[in-house]
């Protein structure tokens, strides 16, 4: 029953997250959405809408490794897993505001988390400054990133009604809050079932299973020849995870971390991660990513995942 719940609740989570996608590409088409806050803001908002309602509801219930395993698992997912993935079928091709602005945030974010986290707590006062600095980087973003119109997306995503854009919200909103639910309770279940702690059922099955809304996402902006799209993504929802989803999280429930791992091993493989996408970028061919790189990262993360398991 466990298993039918875990299983039940990502399928519904997935759907969920896919639909509220569709409804935020359509609205930022309408409303001629740069096409670089629609990759960073919008669709990597919508894409970790997952793993937010995963970790709030998880910290509510008392679990809080799951929430942290979560979110540390995803965006080391994202790197590794997705990205790898994503480059083992395709070439993306890097703009210099990679690494004047979205690197060095997306690094920098992940030593906050590493400041913060390193006293075995985030306070709720620790909340609120991330989401001040999501502000800070949202206002930097729309403010001061080049007017390009996102005009290339495909049509097929522009729903003609705002009325179905608000159908489509609160079906999507629905299934993540359902699914959320049941993911949880499944993912608990098996834990104790197994014996294994909510970490290892965190950074394994719910932190694959909430990262495959930007695998997707990624992989279909890739097809439609929207690599800036794709690689916004994913920066910019390993930034939405560690400011909105642990931000909000913390301020409704302060997380205290009860595996010393997550401390010891994770948060510093997620930091590697997110170091390595500097070099990866520059060496061996400047400014761009192919299936070597991929190799690369996928070859780490299941070194890690295998470690973890071990």
């Amino acid at each position: 029953m466990d298993a039918v719940l875990l299983i039940g609740g990502l399928v519904i989570l997935l759907i969920g997250g896919d639909v509220l996608l569709r409804a935020a590409i359509a609205a930022a088409v309408r409303w001629q959405v740069p096409k670089v806050v629609v990759g960073m803001t919008i669709v990597s908002f919508a894409t970790s809408l997952p793993e937010l309602l995963t970790s709030v509801r998880a910290a509510l219930e008392g679990y809080p490794d799951l929430s942290l395993g979560n979110v540390i698992g995803s965006n080391i997912a994202n790197l590794g897993f997705v990205l790898g993935s994503v480059l083992l079928f395709s070439t993306i091709n890097i703009q210099k505001s990679f690494y004047q602005f979205d690197w060095p945030v997306v690094f920098g974010v992940s030593l906050l988390l590493l400041y913060f986290i390193y006293d075995g707590n985030i306070s709720q006062i620790e909340g609120v400054f991330l989401l001040l600095v999501l502000v800070a980087v949202m206002w930097y973003l729309i403010k001061f990133q080049p007017p390009v119109v996102a005009d290339q997306l495909d049509e097929t995503e522009v729903v003609k009604s705002w009325g179905w854009i608000i159908v489509l919200v609160a079906f999507g909103s629905l299934g993540l809050a359902f699914g959320s639910q049941w993911l949880v309770k499944g993912a608990v279940g098996l834990a104790r079932t197994f014996d294994v702690s909510e970490r290892i059922i965190g950074i394994t099955i719910v932190s694959i299973g909430t990262s495959l809304p930007e695998l997707v996402a990624s992989g279909m902006a890739l097809v439609r020849k929207e690599s800036g799209i794709s690689i916004g993504n994913l920066i910019g929802s390993n930034l939405f995870n560690i400011l909105t989803v642990l931000g909000v999280t913390a301020v409704i429930h302060p997380l205290n971390v009860m595996d010393q791992h997550l401390l010891d091993v994770d948060i510093w493989v997620m930091i590697a991660f997110a170091f390595a996408l500097l070099p990866l970028v520059f060496v061996p061919k400047r400014l761009q990513l192919n299936w070597r790189e991929g190799v690369i990262l996928l070859v780490c993360y299941i070194a890690y995942m295998t470690t973890t398991l071990s």
